[in-house]
């Protein structure tokens, strides 16, 4: 019977020298996986500081330059930014394409304005409104007044017509399609 806890022992020898490279192996995996995260993140946040950095010099460049032009540093923290520029288009009445069982179709009436981000562009686009004016009744036929139920309806409906608008002003781009009035008779 002695022999047996003999063995035992024996046994628990062989299997600890066993467990012990692969603990090693676990140890050194986990190792590497901890490095890689580490050196991972530091570049990360080197990255995005040196990015902020760069904001900061160039707001330092603009007050420096707003103070050599006689600023005076006063209500200067920032450089004045581009003023945003409306175009206005025309009130369209629009009869809408009838959904499926119905023979009398409904109108839409509707106002938009366009929004671009320079008063260069406003007057680019203004030139262009009977072409926008065109394209937007062109789409509008084809919609159906379940395409314009709910926010998600309204929501396709200004990205579609902020796609199709584009093309129209090419080469200058419209920012937002605004709804100012969108009535459905």
């Amino acid at each position: 019977m002695a022999k047996k806890p003999e063995k035992a022992g024996a046994d628990q020898g062989e299997g600890g020298a066993d467990a012990a490279p692969k603990s090693k192996k676990k140890l050194i995996i986990i190792g590497a996986a901890a490095a890689v995260l580490l050196l991972g993140g530091g570049g990360g946040a080197f990255f995005m500081m040196k990015r902020g950095q760069g904001d900061e010099a160039k707001a330092e460049g603009s007050e420096a330059a707003a103070s050599a032009h006689g600023g005076g540093g006063h209500g200067n923290a920032a450089a004045p930014k581009k003023a945003i520029a409306f175009v206005d288009l025309r009130e369209m009445i629009i009869n809408l394409s009838p959904d499926a069982g119905q023979d009398k179709g409904k109108f839409a009436k509707f106002r938009v304005s366009l929004e671009v981000k320079d008063s260069k562009l406003e007057e680019d686009v203004k030139l262009l409104a009977p072409r926008i004016e065109d394209t937007l009744q062109v789409y509008m036929r084809e919609v159906r007044p379940t395409d314009l139920s709910g926010s998600a309806g309204l929501y396709r409906l200004r990205e579609e017509l902020l796609k199709r608008v584009n093309v129209a002003v090419y080469p200058a781009k419209v920012d937002a399609v605004l709804f100012k009035d969108l009535i459905i008779q």
